[in-house]
């Protein structure tokens, strides 16, 4: 398996912070499912991953199909967040160092993603 790769199921199986901000490029790019621009610089990726993380804590978060393509992955994701079914795609880049370089999520139906901003923007308002 891709190191980086391996090291965000790490991430995902622990929740550690830590990991997370070393896995993060400088300069990675996040691209949300409802903010129009992307996201740039390690700090903004973190704080949205960290978000995310917060808002799939205690759902049926699960990964249930898994495409790599070199330094290219792409993880469809299910969860169930208020009584609300979440389907999903992580679409994440990896540099030649393992680090996470570009990210993007896309969501839906159209429900989910806007329980998705909800709680997103109120996860965010409280870091």
């Amino acid at each position: 398996m891709h190191t980086g790769l391996a090291a965000w199921h790490r991430y995902m199986q622990t929740g550690d912070t830590a990991l997370l901000a070393e896995l993060i490029a400088p300069d990675a790019v996040f691209h949300s499912p409802v903010v129009h621009t992307p996201q740039v610089g390690h700090a903004k990726v973190l704080m949205y991953l960290t978000a995310a993380g917060q808002v799939f804590a205690d759902t049926s978060f699960t990964y249930v199909r898994e495409l790599v393509d070199g330094p290219e992955a792409l993880l469809e994701f299910t969860a169930t967040v208020d009584g609300i079914h979440v389907n999903g795609i992580d679409l994440i880049r990896f540099d030649l160092d393992g680090k996470i370089i570009d990210f993007k999520v896309m969501v839906r139906p159209l429900k989910a993603m806007n329980k998705l901003w909800e709680m997103m923007a109120a996860t965010l308002q409280n870091t």
